[in-house]
């Protein structure tokens, strides 16, 4: 009921207050890049990975839920939790792997937006990249993120595309209930390398640093707020917020992830079109097989998406980094107070904008992302555990023992995966 009674004022507040940093870096984990591992995962195996969605979802949840709770009551992003509570090899090692992810990662993800743009307008893809690139810089570095904020929630709109391809299409839903709980696929190396690049794809580091920090940001937005460990005065409502806000915003993103699964299940897989490498392949491929409106719903969700995932993953690279050095960061400062913040930012999108104009392909790009991913999301998860649950961090509000076990679990995934990335044999 408290729950209930939450949504209700916050809807009769603002439509967009039920939005917060946990939509907003749902939508960010299904961007171009996690698109094209998706639709690559029903294009191979159609209906039969779609468990891998119900499975990942209280997975990806529970930790997104640490890492908001870690910002909100501490006042501090992750990497400064870090900095406080372990060695300094151990956030130095973290934030210079994430920066190399993430940086390839972005050149993964312009690339794929511009080949979608060139898809549906005609216009050279290098361009509309170089176009997409110096849009993202110039909201990031000269809009205030109170404004910057709106733009991204009203662009978690464009998920709903990936719904909306399912009412042009023929779906059997019976056998897709079926295959959801009851897959029919040979454990070999090629169902291992899809089943790691989808949980390698959902559970990713930047989702972690990215939430705590804009945690932070919204505090600070907020006149009077301050962390909880300071003042538990707004605990209660807080940790509601956070829950629901995490909770159903992992949700959109696991529904949006299943829902692409699905679209290329019933359409490419079907149609014996198995081998997809990037997002505008995908969308693509549906154009012949589900008409001119299907393709582009799918092209605009890519679009909309990578206009949200693009800046997520320059963000959480800039703010570890600056947590880690002591420099003025967040996305509410003017360029000239946080000059080391945005230079990060501008870089990290910038070497991605660069990379397509060199012999790295994009895919290779998205491929040594993964890999990096793999090596630093299971000790980082750890990490991240022992900070939610110490008193010496966390005060009266470490996490329950049910998110705890999920947190575990997750470690335990997704390092299984990551033994299957190195050992596929």
């Amino acid at each position: 009921m408290k729950v209930i009674r939450f949504i209700r004022r916050r809807l009769k507040e603002h439509p967009l207050s039920l939005i917060g940093p946990g939509l907003i870096t749902g939508v960010a984990d299904d961007d171009p890049s996690g698109i094209a591992t998706y639709s690559q995962a029903g294009a191979q195996f159609g209906l039969n990975m779609l468990w891998t969605m119900p499975l990942a979802f209280p997975l990806m949840a529970a930790i997104q839920s640490m890492c908001a709770r870690i910002g909100r009551v501490t006042g501090k992003g992750l990497a400064a939790n870090i900095k406080t509570t372990f060695p300094p090899f151990v956030l130095q090692g973290v934030v210079l792997l994430l920066l190399i992810a993430n940086t390839l990662n972005i050149a993964a993800d312009v690339a794929a937006m511009g080949e979608v743009a060139e898809l549906i307008t005609g216009f050279n893809r290098h361009i509309m990249t170089a176009g997409f690139v110096f849009g993202t810089l110039i909201l990031q570095i000269f809009v205030p993120y109170h404004r910057y904020v709106k733009l991204l929630k009203w662009l978690t709109i464009s998920l709903l595309a990936y719904a909306a391809v399912l009412f042009t299409i023929h779906v059997p839903w019976s056998e897709v209930l079926q295959r959801t709980v009851w897959p029919q696929f040979t454990l070999d190396a090629d169902a291992a390398a899809v089943i790691v690049g989808v949980f390698g794809t959902t559970i990713s580091p930047y989702l972690f640093f990215w939430q705590a920090s804009e945690e932070v940001e919204d505090m600070h937005s907020k006149k009077g707020a301050v962390a909880l460990v300071s003042n538990a005065s707004m605990a209660g409502e807080e940790l509601r917020r956070i829950r629901w806000d995490t909770w159903s915003g992992m949700l959109y993103s696991d529904l949006t992830a299943y829902f692409i699964i699905l679209a290329t299940a019933v359409t490419l897989n079907v149609s014996g079109v198995t081998d997809i490498n990037t997002a505008g392949q995908a969308a693509s491929a549906l154009r012949p097989l589900a008409g001119d409106f299907a393709f582009i719903l799918f092209a605009v969700g890519i679009l909309g998406v990578g206009l949200i995932g693009v800046p997520v993953l320059a963000g959480s690279g800039a703010y570890a980094l600056s947590e880690a050095m002591g420099w003025n960061s967040g996305l509410e400062n003017k360029a000239h107070d946080a000059r080391g913040f945005y230079s990060i930012i501008a870089v990290s999108v910038l070497l991605g904008l660069v990379i397509q104009y060199t012999p790295i392909s994009p895919m290779k790009a998205l491929f040594w992302s993964a890999v990096i991913n793999g090596v630093i999301a299971v000790p980082l998860m750890v990490v991240i555990i022992m900070l939610v649950s110490k008193k010496s961090v966390m005060g009266n509000f470490t996490a329950s023992r049910p998110i705890i076990i999920l947190g575990w679990i997750a470690v335990a995934v997704m390092g299984a995966a990551t033994l299957a990335m190195f050992f596929p044999g």
